[in-house]
């Protein structure tokens, strides 16, 4: 039987950029017939894969996500001796295992080792294509079998959680035991344009007083919600299912947690410093199918407290859905910073028991 984690918070921004469309404005959706501001799925996983949090916590256990690893080979190859032809044959034959190689348009491109996809790739994945390099390199001939190097588990705590997909090779596909909703804000809320200009140090006011540079970036502000959903029994599965692979799942969720509440996506980070943390966090652990308290705010918060008010009407909506559906979670624990109850660290406790 399924047994889901599901983890609610609330982050407040102030002016951000974090998430950009491609105008270069914070990306939007309409929700409840009002425009939001919104982050992406994509970039929540992608600044919480690539934090210290996961780094600190998992290392080791992180996977690469890379078009460039038939580079990793080729060079390996050169610096074994082997001549450049031999060694770009061999390394596009280990490229072509994660996926399709990219066509080469002319003879001199520098990158014929390159595949067309983002491939994830684990550390014993790439442990086993070096080490086809390195037997190439000693005498071997053959080109590798996508089951000599691809792995249906293995200890990749972000492949485990994310999922990956393999084109060419279907059989070694991840299936996403963590789903990531994008995050909009609880109340009405759109982008705005910041007019600056930037003044030329050597200028005088003699020659010419005015801006060196004059430009436009946009923002927004708001309070986000977000969610997760974890299928633990999934994540233990992926990361091979035995006992070490529950203790590389317990970490991962300890990390999942942590990011979730403390890492902000990098988007223009340098002109805003919006980093935050989140004020109020609900964790749920139980057997019901999963369900996002997103419609909490199709009718958005728009009183003069919008965190008090933004959590009050998750707790309610939460609290109606149980009503009507049964207890939709068996235990549930929260961090309300407005309140000052519960802590991360309790919560990160609640989240890996068992």
């Amino acid at each position: 039987m399924a047994d889901y984690l599901q983890l609610h918070f609330l982050t407040a921004y102030g002016p951000s950029n974090l998430n950009r469309d491609d105008t270069g404005r914070p990306k939007s959706v309409v929700f409840g017939g009002v425009p939001r501001l919104r982050v992406s799925s994509q970039s929540l996983k992608r600044a919480w894969r690539t934090s210290s949090v996961f780094r600190d916590r998992l290392e080791g256990h992180l996977a690469e996500r890379t078009q460039r690893l038939g580079q990793v080979i080729f060079d390996r190859l050169l610096q074994r001796g082997i001549a450049e032809k031999d060694a770009l044959e061999k390394a596009r034959s280990v490229a072509a295992v994660f996926g399709k190689l990219k066509k080469r348009k002319k003879q001199e491109d520098r990158d014929p080792t390159f595949i067309e996809q983002l491939a994830f790739i684990s550390p014993e994945e790439r442990q086993r294509a070096i080490r086809f390099a390195d037997e190439a390199a000693d005498g071997g001939s053959d080109a590798p079998r996508p089951e000599n190097i691809l792995l249906r588990s293995d200890g990749a705590a972000d492949i485990a959680m994310f999922g990956r997909m393999l084109a060419s090779e279907p059989d070694y596909n991840r299936e996403a035991a963590v789903q990531v909703a994008h995050a909009i804000t609880t109340h009405r809320a759109i982008s705005e344009d910041d007019y600056y200009v930037a003044v030329d140090d050597l200028k005088t006011r003699e020659g010419d007083a005015g801006a060196g540079f004059v430009g436009v970036q946009e923002f927004g502000a708001g309070l986000f919600y977000g969610y997760v959903c974890v299928d633990r029994r999934l994540l233990k599965n992926n990361l091979g299912g035995d006992e070490a692979a529950a203790a590389v799942a317990k970490v991962s969720v300890a990390a999942l947690v942590e990011a979730a509440a403390t890492v902000a996506p990098r988007g223009k980070q340098a002109s805003f410093a919006s980093r935050a943390r989140a004020s109020y966090l609900l964790g749920e652990i139980g057997k019901a199918q999963p369900r996002s308290l997103a419609a909490a705010f199709l009718r958005p918060v728009s009183g003069h407290d919008q965190a008090i008010d933004s959590i009050e009407a998750l707790r309610s909506f939460r609290d109606r859905l149980d009503a009507a559906y049964g207890a939709c979670a068996d235990r549930r624990y929260e961090v309300d910073c407005e309140s000052g109850e519960g802590t991360l660290a309790g919560l990160i406790e609640f989240a890996t028991g068992s």
